[in-house]
């Protein structure tokens, strides 16, 4: 997205002729239309399990409600959630971090933690710590921030 808005006449890690890969375009159309397919239609009424401790630190010290109680917590993922200009901006956020991420590490999370693990490969390894790292971190630190 970033190589068809123009990013790469600024930085040359986008330039790269993405009409050649009209595929990725169709991938991103897939995955949205895929996302509110299952989030309209195949969303189960299950509650994810988490011990008491996490429950009550997510509702008390983050401000979330019905964790525990419901699969998605609303305040992320709820269709009020994604109009707000908030949640919009957290979701927005999150995918350009994500992908520049997966273009930065050489792949995705699970592509370096299972076949790259599998294989031995250091930079695996170097980027499946650093995935950890990343995600404790905003675990322990992002999240109070972004929702206190």
């Amino acid at each position: 997205m970033c190589t068809l808005a123009g990013a790469g006449k600024v930085a040359d890690f986008f330039q790269f002729d993405w009409r050649a890969q009209k595929w990725n375009l169709m991938f991103l159309a897939g995955t949205i239309l895929g996302g509110f397919l299952s989030y309209q239609w195949l969303m189960t009424d299950q509650k994810v399990e988490l011990s008491e401790g996490a429950a009550q630190s997510l509702n008390n010290e983050l401000g979330f409600d019905g964790v525990a109680v419901q699969y998605l917590p609303k305040e992320i993922f709820s269709p009020e959630a994604m109009r707000s200009p908030s949640g919009i901006l957290i979701l927005l956020l999150g995918g350009l971090l994500v992908g520049f991420g997966a273009r930065y590490a050489g792949g995705c999370t699970s592509g370096h933690a299972i076949t790259g693990l599998s294989n031995l490969q250091w930079p695996s390894l170097i980027a499946v710590i650093g995935f950890f790292i990343g995600g404790l971190t905003m675990t322990f630190f992002g999240l109070p921030l972004i929702f206190n």
